[in-house]
């Protein structure tokens, strides 16, 4: 797998906690980073979908069948958030 290298520059107070946190001399700072972006990337498009959601949100009765492969612990994934107990999808434990 080809891996793309990046300089990056960062503040005094960020570099210290960072040499803190996953050494350099150990070999843990670059999978730290890695991680680190790969989460905040997950983080920013999670945003957006919720963002379009709510923007447009689906019209018409959503079935269980309709948020097969949701994570069944996510709040958004509710057979029908209308309804006043707010019933979860099958298979959601609270």
């Amino acid at each position: 797998m080809y891996m793309k290298q990046i300089l990056i520059e960062l503040d005094d107070r960020s570099a210290r906690e960072l040499e803190r946190i996953a050494p350099a001399r150990q070999r843990k700072r670059a999978e730290f980073i890695r991680r680190a972006i790969r989460v905040a990337l997950d983080a920013a498009r999670e945003a957006r979908t919720q963002a379009a959601y709510r923007a447009k949100p689906v019209s018409g009765k959503v079935t269980a069948a309709d948020l097969r492969g949701w994570d069944s612990a996510n709040e958004l994934a509710v057979v029908n958030p209308k309804t006043r107990g707010r019933r979860r999808a099958q298979g959601t434990r609270r």
